[in-house]
C-alpha cells in the first residue's frame, strides 16, 4: 500500500483529500461534543488539511504520514496557514520510534488503519493506546473489508484490538458510495 500512496501523491491523485475537515472531526473541535483543546494526533495526515484545521482551533497537533511528498505538502500548508504543528514522516505503527509521546486528547485516523497489513495492526493499537491520555477520543474512518480494494476494518476487530483500555462508543455507516464506517473509541 505504501507504494500506491507514494505514487498517488507523485501524480496528484488524492481523492481522499477534500480540502476540508470531515463533520465527524468538526463535532469534537467546534460542535456540541467539543473537547477542550489539548494535544491532537493525526495518523496518516496526508497533506495536512486536518492538521491545519485543528491547529487553527487551538490544538497542539502532530501529524504522521509515511509518504514524504505528503508530509512536504503538509508542511507548506501549515506554513501558508500561519499555524504551528509538528509533522513527522514515518510509520504510524512505530510511534515511539518517531518520538511521538503521550498526552493526546484527540486522535484522528482518516483512512489509515484500514490500509495496514494484518501483521502491523497490533503495533498500531499498542502505540495509539500508549500516546492517548485518559478520556481521549479516537476517531477512525475506514472501509469495510473488500470495499475499494482495502484490507478494511470491522467493528469486531476494533473491539478486540482496543479491548485493553478503550471503549468503542459508536460505529456509524459513512455516506460515501462505497462501504465506509466512522468509529469513535474512548480511552478509559
Amino acid at each position: 500500500m505504501n507504494l500506491f500512496f507514494w505514487f498517488a501523491y507523485l501524480v496528484g491523485f488524492k481523492p481522499w483529500d477534500s480540502g476540508r475537515p470531515p463533520p465527524e472531526l468538526v463535532e469534537y473541535v467546534e460542535g456540541p461534543s467539543r473537547l477542550p483543546p489539548g494535544r491532537a494526533l493525526d495518523l496518516g495526515c496526508g497533506t495536512g488539511t486536518n492538521v491545519v484545521y485543528m491547529a487553527r482551533n487551538g490544538w497542539e497537533v502532530t501529524g504522521v504520514d509515511v509518504v514524504g511528498r505528503a508530509v512536504s505538502q503538509a508542511r507548506r500548508k501549515v506554513a501558508a496557514a500561519g499555524v504551528s504543528a509538528r509533522l513527522v514522516r514515518g510509520d504510524v505503527t512505530r510511534l515511539s520510534e518517531l518520538g511521538v509521546d503521550g498526552g493526546h486528547r484527540l486522535i484522528l485516523d482518516l483512512g489509515c488503519f484500514h490500509t495496514l497489513p494484518e501483521g502491523r495492526r497490533e503495533a498500531y493499537a499498542q502505540g495509539v493506546t500508549r500516546v492517548a491520555e485518559s478520556g481521549a477520543v479516537l476517531l477512525l474512518f475506514g472501509f469495510a473489508p473488500g470495499a475499494a480494494r482495502a484490507a478494511g476494518v470491522t467493528e469486531l476487530e476494533l473491539r478486540e484490538r482496543f479491548a485493553d483500555g478503550w471503549e468503542l462508543e459508536d460505529a456509524t455507516h459513512g455516506t460515501d458510495r462505497v462501504e465506509t464506517w466512522w468509529y469513535r473509541l474512548r480511552r478509559r
